[in-house]
């Protein structure tokens, strides 16, 4: 299941998760993510570029590369299954570590950037920013399909979230900047350039860019830049984790100490992704060399 997936095969998928039992959801999510390995080659090649980077020699890496496709499918599951008077059973299998940097951020008066890679569900962790009364916003993605990108903002706002699309040309940065002087939090993902635009870093063994905003919003407003992933445990529930806010240089140019942020922050996602590979959901390519190979 991916965001190309077909209207039709969407609402059916979610109305047969959204019947059955959590366990059985999350189950049928991984055993379906699993099968579209088979299904998706092009993908499934880019899953096994990615996991030998994590990983290295002496890894069964197609077994890995499969594996992240069940854990993909056990996210869409999860976000088909949830309702509003469901958020109570999802919040009491939530755990937080880092909470302290947040308190911090907080009782300095200064807003946080959560930097945050595709692992895991990604989605869960505004709820432990709502439930310390922390506003959240996340920027997300317009998709090709309108009802799609409804569905999606919908899940969010549900899940606590105040959603900003990223459409073509937008330039979102001054509305970001002013609720992170408010206090307020953004959420926003780290490890996949899409416009390709973003800063050159070494990630993982290979030059690429990743988005400037999270260097470009804690240069700008002063906020606290902290690095984050949400991890599935194992069955039920979710473990979040906030890293310790990174600090900018204060030497050089702007551009320097910018740069200097993200590739501190580039690091920071690699230890991240390295403590779970395999719910690393990323399938596209996100290096030069990947797209070389396509």
């Amino acid at each position: 299941m991916t965001a190309s997936t077909s209207l039709p095969t969407w609402r059916a998928a979610l109305c047969l998760v959204s019947l059955l039992p959590e366990a059985a959801a999350r189950e049928l999510g991984r055993e379906v993510g699993y099968l579209f390995s088979f299904a998706d080659r092009k993908r499934l090649r880019m899953a096994e570029r990615h996991m030998g980077r994590v990983l290295g020699s002496g890894h069964d890496i197609r077994a890995a590369a499969r594996e992240v496709f069940a854990s993909y499918g056990r996210y869409w599951a999860e976000l088909f299954w949830l309702r509003a008077d469901r958020l109570g059973v999802v919040d009491q299998h939530v755990t937080l570590e880092g909470g302290e940097y947040l308190t911090a951020a907080r009782q300095a008066g200064r807003g946080m950037i959560l930097a945050v890679p595709h692992l895991g569900n990604w989605e869960i962790g505004a709820r432990v920013l709502v439930e310390r009364n922390i506003p959240v916003t996340v920027v997300a993605e317009a998709l090709a399909d309108r009802s799609m990108t409804e569905w999606f903002t919908a899940t969010r706002r549900m899940l606590g979230m105040d959603v900003l699309l990223a459409a073509e040309g937008s330039h979102l940065a001054p509305a970001l900047a002013r609720r992170l002087r408010k206090g307020g939090a953004i959420a926003l993902m780290t490890d996949r350039d899409l416009a390709r635009k973003g800063l050159e870093v070494q990630f993982f063994g290979e030059l690429t860019t990743l988005p400037a905003g999270p260097a470009l919003l804690a240069e700008l407003t002063g906020a606290a830049l902290l690095p984050a992933a949400v991890y599935f445990r194992p069955g039920r529930g979710h473990r979040v984790v906030i890293r310790p806010p990174l600090e900018a240089i204060q030497s050089g140019s702007r551009a320097e100490r910018r740069q200097v942020l993200a590739q501190q922050l580039a690091a920071a996602v690699e230890a991240l992704v390295r403590e779970a590979p395999t719910q690393w959901h990323l399938l596209q390519p996100n290096w030069p060399s990947d797209r070389r190979a396509l």
